[in-house]
């Protein structure tokens, strides 16, 4: 979808979230959040089920209330104002459309309710639909309508009005997966076109890697880590983090001196190492390599034997027990040039990790 800029730019809002708290009976669902949302950002909160993640947006909402902590949009105190006074665009995992009304009823009906002439809604609503390629569906029933042409009036309802801040609880869960992964492109390209200050609750990490500006990894109501999507994946703060965003193999090492070793054999590392905790070396199967011949100067070496060689189309996947009995994943492209480097089952494998990919995490969740 090439998003056509109908619907005017409004001035973007931050967003500053302080000491975020809700409980339920002994459970935090928030746990002194404390989270800064820029201006015109697209900010996902990713985490499993129950992580607190939609409580939070609920939250920013007016939806849900904090037992304590405030939560200001720009200048503004918002945590006691009902939602309908935050004007915030909001969608819904389940879209949340009215059946019984048209397309263009359901998108003019928050112009409704902030009492805009019927000309002038009717208008709006047509340029909304416009934004999001729907131009023209406007008599249509909602029950005539895809999957992913709810999901877009769904949009534009949320979008009719201006609102400098949008917010979106899962909107894409309940489509197939290559509808999904075009709805992805396709949302981030809307967000750039209109610059609203955009807040995305997922627990699909590929989604957030995709669309985000920013992720806040969230699990057990607290805030784990808060980066760039490239940055989460190659340096995540944790163990959780790490666990959570991609594959990955943990492996114990050995902390003395400000160096790290695993086995015995000191590891090249790109960043110093952290001793005040606990360290774990992560290894993503993407980031390892079959070894033909001698490694090169900074790449560590982990010997192996192969365990069994999966085929997935346009990549395989191999499983290694390294010395100490350790299984680690090795993930690469199906090329004759990789294929022809890859050892039977039960063959001795060295894999190579350049110093660059070497990264340590902290072991706990904190």
């Amino acid at each position: 979808m090439a998003v056509t800029e109908t619907v005017p730019r409004s001035e973007a809002l931050p967003i500053t979230i302080r000491r975020v708290t809700k409980t339920y009976g002994q459970v935090f669902a928030l746990d002194h959040v404390d989270l800064d949302v820029k201006s015109g950002e697209f900010l996902t909160l990713l985490g499993p089920s129950g992580s607190g993640k939609t409580t939070l947006l609920m939250a920013l909402a007016g939806f849900t209330r904090p037992d304590h902590g405030s939560v200001s949009f720009g200048d503004t105190e918002v945590v006691r104002m009902p939602p309908h006074k935050r004007d915030v665009g909001m969608v819904f995992q389940n879209y949340a459309l009215f059946p019984h009304m048209t397309v263009a009823a359901n998108v003019a009906f928050p112009l409704k309710l902030r009492k805009v002439a019927k000309a002038e809604a009717r208008e709006r609503a047509e340029r909304a639909l416009e934004t999001v390629q729907l131009g023209g569906y406007g008599e249509r029933q909602i029950d005539q309508l895809s999957g992913g042409q709810r999901q877009r009036v769904a949009l534009a309802r949320a979008i009719v009005f201006e609102p400098r801040i949008l917010l979106m609880d899962e909107p894409l869960s309940a489509l197939d997966k290559k509808l999904r992964e075009h709805m992805q492109i396709e949302l981030r390209h809307l967000h750039e076109q209109l610059g609203m200050t955009t807040v995305y609750v997922t627990h699909d990490q590929r989604e957030a890697l995709t669309m985000s500006d920013r992720i806040a990894v969230i699990n057990h109501g607290r805030l784990m880590q808060l980066d760039e999507p490239r940055r989460l994946y190659d340096r995540p703060a944790n163990r959780f983090v790490a666990d959570f965003i991609g594959e990955g193999t943990f492996l114990p090492v050995e902390l003395s001196n400000g160096s790290a070793a695993y086995a015995g054999t000191p590891l090249k590392l790109a960043e110093a190492v952290n001793e005040t905790a606990a360290q774990e070396l992560l290894l993503r199967p993407e980031r390892l390599s079959v070894l033909a011949g001698a490694a090169e100067p900074e790449v560590n070496v982990f010997a192996g034997k192969v365990k069994e060689l999966v085929f997935q189309g346009e990549s395989f996947l191999m499983y290694a027990a390294l010395a100490d009995g350790a299984e680690v994943a090795v993930r690469g492209a199906t090329n004759r040039d990789v294929m022809e480097r890859i050892p039977a089952v039960g063959a001795d494998v060295h894999l190579g990790l350049h110093r660059d990919d070497t990264v340590l995490v902290a072991a706990g969740e904190d």
